[in-house]
């Protein structure tokens, strides 16, 4: 599958994707539906208000996420589609131990993104894997990885604003 995403765009998107607090976000909320506004930090009390006012901002600038009336924040069927993203990058990383045997989802997912972002450029859409820990990565997580990039350029493909690199304001 090719690709129209200049490196900058790509470097974006995945800078967007992989975003620690955005991942927190979508995750939490396709886990366990809408967060009413008040109750965001008490759900994600690991960021800090901040973290949540940026990710809730970006997410729903991007068409992530909406404020249902009486339900709060809650994903949008583009933000349904990213949390299977994020759980198909996160199941590639935990069966070829990336970064590590053990570690927190939100690194799985940022890890697995960093090794795909080279690939979303035409002219490297061909190239093999990047190496893991030290080793040139197998032809099974190669091949799998292959099926991860597929899904990542199509979600991406349905949600071109995520790889713009100019500001989009919420609606």
């Amino acid at each position: 599958m090719s690709t129209s995403f200049t490196p900058a765009a790509a470097r974006h998107a995945v800078d967007l994707l992989a975003s620690r607090s955005l991942i927190r976000l979508v995750t939490e909320i396709d886990d366990n539906g809408a967060i009413p506004p008040r109750r965001l930090a008490g759900t994600l009390p690991d960021l800090s208000a901040h973290q949540l006012r940026s990710a809730s901002d970006t997410a729903r600038a991007h068409g992530i996420v909406r404020v249902a009336p009486g339900a709060g924040l809650e994903l949008t069927e583009s933000g349904a589609e990213l949390a299977d993203l994020y759980d198909a990058l996160a199941r590639w990383a935990r069966r070829h131990s990336v970064p590590a045997a053990v570690c927190e989802f939100s690194s799985r997912i940022q890890h697995a993104l960093g090794l795909l972002a080279p690939s979303l450029t035409p002219k490297s859409a061909d190239c093999p894997a990047p190496p893991l820990h030290g080793r040139p990565i197998s032809g099974e997580a190669e091949a799998d990885l292959a099926r991860v990039r597929t899904l990542v350029i199509q979600w991406l493909a349905g949600n071109s604003r995520v790889a713009r690199t100019e500001p989009v304001r919420a609606a």
